[in-house]
C-alpha cells in the first residue's frame, strides 16, 4: 500500500488550517457552549465543530480510512486497532485556554499506516504556527525547515510539561516537577502538548514530557523527530500498541540531554 506522503500531508495541513480558523472564527463571534468529560475535562462546541470538519474532509477524499479522534468516543483507544491507513486527530488541543482566550491551542492531525506515523501537520491559531512533517523529509513552521536547539546540559535545558486530568495522578505530577525544576534552567507548562512538543522541534523548548494520548503525539512527534529531536518512553511501551503513537510518560527531547534526562525520569518513577 503506497501513499504520496507530500499529497497526504498538504491535506493534512489544509483540513487543520480550516478547522482552526473555523472554530477562532466561532470564538469571535457567538458564546462557546461548555461541556465536561471524565475528570471533568472541558470539551466545547468548537472541538465538536472542529472534529466534524476535519472528519468530513478524510471521509470525502479517503474512503475507508479510519479515524481515531479524541471527541469520537473511543474512551479505550489501547484497544483500536491500528493497522492498515489510520488518521489520528486532537481538533482542539488546549480547550481551556481557547475558552479564557489564551493563545496556546490548537488542531492536530496525523496519517498513520501500521502504526508508524508518516505525516502530519498541527495548526495554532492565535501563535500564527503551522507545522508540517513527513517521515524522511524534514518539517517546517510556515514553509520554514525546523531544527531542534543544541544543548547538552540539563542544567541549560528549558523542559515543558504538564498535569493530567485525572486528580488522581496529579500527585505524581507535581514530584516529576519538583525533580526537573531542581535539576533544569526552568520548566514551562502552556498546557497544550501538540504545541508544546512543536516548540521542541523549533528550538524553543529543549524537551517536553508528560503522560499524554495517541491524538497528543502523532502529529506533534513526527514534526520533533523530523526536527533531530529524539522519543522514548519513562516505561516499557506495551505490547500491540505502536510506540510512536503511545503517549504514556512519553518524552521528546534534544539528544544531548537525552541520557540524563530519562535517567532522571526513571530514578523517579522507581
Amino acid at each position: 500500500m503506497e501513499f504520496d506522503l507530500r499529497e497526504i500531508a498538504v491535506f493534512a495541513e489544509q483540513a487543520v488550517t480550516k478547522a482552526g480558523d473555523r472554530i477562532s472564527e466561532l470564538r469571535s463571534r457567538e458564546k462557546i457552549i461548555e461541556n465536561y468529560k471524565d475528570f471533568g475535562e472541558l470539551v466545547t462546541s468548537a472541538d465538536l465543530l472542529s472534529e466534524s470538519i476535519i472528519q468530513e474532509a478524510i471521509m470525502a477524499k479517503f474512503q475507508g480510512h479510519r479515524i481515531l479522534s479524541e471527541e469520537n468516543g473511543v474512551h479505550h483507544w489501547d484497544k483500536f486497532k491500528f493497522d492498515g491507513p489510520v488518521w489520528v486527530m486532537d481538533p482542539l488541543d488546549g480547550t481551556v485556554n481557547f475558552a479564557r482566550n489564551l493563545p496556546h491551542y490548537g488542531v492536530s492531525l496525523a496519517f498513520a499506516l501500521d502504526g508508524v506515523v508518516l505525516a502530519g501537520a498541527v495548526y495554532a491559531p492565535d501563535l500564527n504556527g503551522t507545522y508540517v512533517g513527513i517521515k524522511g523529509e524534514g518539517s517546517y513552521c510556515n514553509g520554514e525547515r525546523l531544527r531542534i536547539r543544541t544543548c547538552t546540559s540539563l542544567l541549560d535545558a528549558v523542559i515543558g510539561t504538564g498535569y493530567p486530568h485525572d486528580p488522581a495522578k496529579v500527585k505524581p505530577a507535581i514530584e516529576r516537577v519538583s525533580r526537573l525544576r531542581r535539576s533544569c534552567r526552568d520548566i514551562r507548562r502552556f498546557a497544550a502538548p501538540t504545541v508544546d512538543i512543536c516548540y521542541v522541534a523549533s528550538g524553543k523548548l529543549d524537551a517536553h514530557t508528560e503522560s499524554l494520548s495517541p491524538w497528543d503525539v502523532a502529529a506533534a512527534g513526527l514534526i520533533a523527530r523530523e526536527a533531530g529531536a529524539l522519543s522514548c518512553h519513562v516505561q516499557a511501551v506495551p505490547d500491540g500498541i505502536p510506540k510512536e503513537l503511545y503517549g504514556e510518560e512519553v518524552v521528546f527531547t534534544t539528544p544531548g540531554i537525552y541520557e540524563d534526562l530519562l535517567a532522571l525520569l526513571r530514578m523517579e518513577s522507581e
